[in-house]
């Protein structure tokens, strides 16, 4: 029981010493992943289209 005393006390002397963002950061930073992720999409959605015409143009 002490071990998981000694751990718990650890871990939140831990978290003390954590800089946490702001929320205006966190919000900014969850806006650049969907962006970047909605971009990173559509770029592959658009070299798969291009790539599966090419593939077709060859097959025929």
């Amino acid at each position: 029981m002490s071990r998981i005393r000694r751990f718990v006390d650890e871990a939140w002397s831990e978290l003390k010493k954590v800089s946490w963002p702001t929320p205006e950061q966190t919000r900014n930073l969850t806006v650049l992943v969907f962006v970047v992720s909605l971009a990173v999409g559509l770029y592959i959605t658009v070299l798969d289209t291009v790539f599966q015409g090419a593939v077709a143009l060859l097959a025929r």
